[in-house]
Formats: structure tokens, sequence, C-alpha cells
């Protein structure tokens, strides 16, 4: 906990683990089923960061009963029991209170041997990092709510949200990696700058390696960014240098809170080859190497 993981860990024997944690938040897109996969692939996330393997999970629902019809109450718990069936994961209950407004979520207990515990501490130079999502879903969210993107992005994006981390987190596990995180509502640099304090190192990005959303830079330069995204930058740009000139929209999107966002992975370079090939090849084909861990100052994180 006091590391900032993605997760709470409880060792309850030497050959196993707990990890528990809990997310729920508001609709981002307008199908309740999407939204129902989408904010269960997130709470599971969070297992799957630490290399974890889910085991149970429990509704977490704040319903305005009064002005919504159940059909989608339904279609929203509906979506979430699908992405839990995907995860191999029980449904143990939950619990539902009547609210204003729409929150929904999960609880989540999973389990993990204590000398495979992946955290964000363990990070060391010569690292390489792989990212396993594109980037710009907060920004993006952002421009579903004015109105302004396109159905075809509306797809594409909740289907990025809604794809589960399992497969990226198994194949990480196999090849053995020093530290992960997954990219939410802090943004990449804001994790990344996590990572980087507690595993005492420094982190230096690719830009051009750096994958996202194509549309997303339109709504960047607009200025269509989450508060969270704001408030990410705010925080965390005394911990990053850009080098050259980089756009102030670009400085965003880096810096843009995710949802159900990837992987940040860190491992040796030999390793790190191998795992990019086995992600490609189990689907997980916008994985690329972003960057390095580098002994420059601790905790800093630079972009060229």
């Amino acid at each position: 906990m006091e590391n900032l993981d993605d997760a709470g860990v409880y060792k309850i024997s030497d050959d196993v683990a707990l990890i528990q944690t809990i997310d729920f938040f508001t609709p981002i897109v307008d199908d309740a089923y999407t939204f129902g996969q989408i904010a269960a692939a997130n709470a599971l996330s969070d297992v799957y960061a630490m290399g974890g393997r889910p085991l149970t999970a429990m509704n977490m629902l704040c319903f305005p009963i009064k002005t919504m019809g159940t059909s989608i109450l339904e279609d929203i718990l509906r979506g979430g029991m699908d992405k839990i069936h995907e995860a191999e994961t029980v449904l143990i209950g939950g619990h539902t209170i009547e609210d204003d407004e729409l929150k929904y979520g999960l609880s989540v207990t999973g389990i993990v041997s204590p000398e495979r515990l992946v955290t964000n501490s363990g990070a060391k130079v010569g690292d390489r990092l792989i990212l396993t999502k594109p980037l710009g879903t907060g920004i993006i969210n952002t421009a579903i709510k004015a109105g302004l993107a396109s159905d075809d992005l509306i797809e594409r994006i909740s289907k990025s949200m809604a794809t589960l981390n399992r497969s990226a987190s198994e194949l990480m596990q196999e090849v053995g990696v020093h530290a992960c995180t997954d990219i939410t509502g802090f943004g990449l640099l804001g994790h990344a700058a996590q990572l980087a304090e507690r595993s005492q190192v420094a982190l230096e990005f690719d830009l051009e390696s750096i994958p996202y959303f194509p549309e997303v830079t339109e709504f960047a330069q607009q200025g269509l960014c989450p508060g969270g995204s704001f408030r990410n930058k705010d925080y965390y740009k005394d911990k990053v240098r850009f080098a050259g000139e980089i756009p102030e929209h670009i400085q965003d999107i880096l810096f843009d809170a995710q949802t159900s966002g990837g992987l940040l992975i860190c491992l040796e370079l030999d390793k790190a080859e191998v795992l990019l090939k086995r992600l490609q090849n189990a689907g997980v084909t916008e994985a690329v190497i972003v960057g390095e861990v580098t002994d420059n100052v601790s905790g800093r994180i630079s972009v060229k």
C-alpha cells in the first residue's frame, strides 16, 4: 500500500497472497451493456497488473431507480457478468444502492504466489518498457460526451477499454518481468512517475513509439481533455522533462487520464523482444516497446 501499487496484497501463506482491489465510475459510453463490460475490465485490470489471477468479484452499483428503467440496470450487470465469465472469475454477490447518479464497478479478489508478485517498485536500469494499449481514451470519452466522436471511433475505443489485460498479464508472468503497472487515471506519465520513484530509477520514453488513437490529436488540440488529465499535468509536470519542441496537445495525451488502459511492463531487453512477439501472436497487436529504464535522476521521466 505504501508504494501506491495497483491493488492491496495480503500474504496468507508461504505459497499464496491475496490481491484485493475495487473500482467503479460513472458511464463513459451511452450503451449500458458496453459500459458494464468496460467497468468490469477496468476493475479486473489491477489484479492482472500485479501478475495475479482474479478469483471472485462483487458488483458495486449505484442506480437512480426513479428515473431509469430496470432494463438499463440489467444490461449493465449483463455486460459486467460477461467480462467476469471471460476472466474465469466467479461473481459472489455485491451491493446496490439508490443514487441520483449511475455508477458501476467491481470489488475483485485474486491470488498470486508471493514469489511471483509483480509490483511497481522493481524496475532495473537497462529494462525496456512495453505498453500494451494505445492512449487517448480520456480525451475521446470527453469528445463522446460533446457529441463529436464518430460511431466508428466509439466502437474502436469501447473495444479497447473492454479488452481484458489477461493475456498480457499471463504472458509477462511466463517470460518474467521486473515491474508493471496498468495505465489508468494518472495517465501514462503519472503512472510512470510513480513506478520510477518507487523503483528509484528514471524512465526515458521515445515519443514516436508511443501508440495513441489517431483521432485523439485533433480532440486534444481543441482542448477536449478531462479534468483528471489537467490535474495529472499539474501534479507530475515537475517530474517530467520534454526534450525538444513537443506541442502542448501531445503532452496532454501523455498525461491523459485513461479508462481501462493497457499495462506498462518493465523487463530485460532480450526478454522484452520475446514478450513482444508472444503478445503479438496472442492478439495483443498494439503492444510496443516505448522506452527504457535509465540511471538518470531517480523518479525523473524524460520524453524525447
